[in-house]
């Protein structure tokens, strides 16, 4: 019996190519490389090209990161630069011991 790898479903909202967006991006694409090679994926949603998107899943601030699956949905606010509260707030930290 083969064991399914689970893939992290990313989604980035940011409001253009600010530093901070830029930032966030940089940042979240560094922890997925490392805790969950070739296990995610990472949608950007930029919130000046699609403003209509951001009432899907609730957005009041840009960066903000949501985590669709696995569920629950979980998200972050801010830069990213948080490494720790980054992976903890996502549930990556548990998960890698588990």
């Amino acid at each position: 019996m083969t064991k399914k790898v689970m893939e992290w479903q990313l989604r980035l909202y940011i409001a253009g190519q600010t530093p901070k967006s830029i930032k966030a991006l940089d940042n979240i694409k560094k922890y997925a490389e490392e805790h969950l090679k070739g296990k995610y994926s990472i949608e950007i949603i930029d919130l000046l090209l699609n403003p209509q998107l951001a009432e899907g899943d609730q957005i009041l601030a840009v960066p903000t990161l949501v985590r669709k699956v696995p569920v629950p949905i979980r998200k972050i606010i801010g830069d990213l630069s948080n490494e720790e509260k980054v992976l903890v707030g996502l549930d990556i930290k548990k998960t890698l011991v588990s």
